[in-house]
């Protein structure tokens, strides 16, 4: 039986006698009409209901709320960190909190105080004022003072800053409540261990080695939601966290995965209009995309799968002399390691 405003109308107006005026326009039938109009909106938003009450159909708060009812809460964005090289007169204080920026924008503030020394410079511990992947940014890119500081003449950094995440996404969250729904956690299993791990702010998953050293041994390999390897202050969240709920006599390692850097060479034949640098990044997105769907779920990278993902590139009409970390097979991703895009050779 549908409900759309026709089929409500019609079931409506079945009900009334005969010989009265039903036709468009008449008194009973404009009276119905506005009627099915409310009651069609209704049957839409039960159905809507409905579908937030299930874990499955439901997103955002009202996914939030089903997490709850499991012990669960959506993992928080993480601020990415580093280290900035000032430069201006020796003895200048640069005070906690201050400013520096790349040409985007993007903002980060000193965690401690800095005294530039003798030599004109100090390296000062930075995190980004705005959690989330935007932080994460190259080498030689923060650059700019916001806000003026006495004495401080010039800043860079040496290293690109890392540990910036997202907040957990729906399809994050799911995985993870169905994961504590469905994996019996009890008396610090393997399941029980991932799951204290997933539950940290950053940590996109967690692999569990279990007696890795030994009886009453337990190494928790984790990967942040970028689905590369976590960060030192996320890694000792982990542990910090675990050390609170393990069980007596357990003793656990934490450590982030070793990144396996994926390296792609390729010759292509590309449609007219197109060039090699124009379909880099898509390649590179493509190629990053997959890298992630298979974190911690599959040990090696598929040589055929790469392979694929060129020719459904636009542009791309074939390739020849494909390499993946210059072979022509697949790649083992060994257990405590998760493959990342390396570097990406298109002619």
């Amino acid at each position: 039986m549908g409900n759309t405003i026709t089929e409500v109308r019609a079931r409506m107006l079945a009900t009334i006698p005969s010989g009265l005026d039903q036709s468009e326009g008449s008194f009973i039938y404009d009276i119905l009409a506005a009627a099915a109009i409310e009651m069609a909106t209704a049957y839409a938003e039960a159905n809507t209901v409905l579908a937030k009450g299930f874990a499955e159909t439901t997103a955002g708060i009202y996914l939030d709320y089903r997490a709850h009812e499991h012990g669960l809460t959506r993992n928080a964005a993480t601020a990415a960190a580093g280290q900035v090289t000032i430069t201006g007169t020796a003895g200048v204080v640069v005070p906690t909190g201050s400013l520096f920026a790349t040409n985007g924008g993007i903002q980060f503030k000193t965690t401690s105080e800095a005294t530039i020394g003798g030599g004109g410079t100090i390296t000062a511990a930075i995190e980004a004022v705005v959690a989330g992947i935007s932080g994460n940014v190259p080498s030689s890119t923060i650059i700019l003072i916001p806000v003026s500081i006495t004495g401080v003449t010039a800043v860079t950094n040496a290293s690109g800053t890392t540990g910036g995440t997202d907040e957990e996404t729906d399809a994050a969250l799911l995985e993870r409540l169905l994961e504590a729904v469905q994996s019996p956690t009890t008396s610090g299993n393997s399941a029980h261990y991932k799951q204290w791990a997933k539950s940290v702010d950053g940590v996109g998953d967690a692999k569990i080695l279990p007696l890795w050293d030994g009886n009453g041994t337990v190494k928790v390999v984790a990967i942040d939601s970028n689905k590369a390897p976590v960060s030192s202050a996320i890694v000792d969240n982990v542990s910090a966290y675990i050390e609170t709920v393990r069980p007596i006599g357990a003793t656990v390692t934490v450590a982030s995965a070793t990144g396996l850097s994926i390296n792609v060479s390729a010759t292509l034949t590309l449609e007219s209009g197109y060039t090699a640098e124009g379909v880099l990044s898509d390649v590179e997105g493509a190629i990053t995309s997959y890298l992630q769907s298979i974190a911690f779920k599959q040990d090696y990278v598929s040589y055929a799968r790469i392979g694929s993902i060129l020719l459904d590139t636009e542009g791309i009409l074939d390739y020849a002399s494909l390499t993946v970390n210059s072979g022509t097979a697949n790649v083992s991703v060994a257990s405590t390691e998760v493959a990342i895009l390396g570097t990406v050779t298109l002619s």
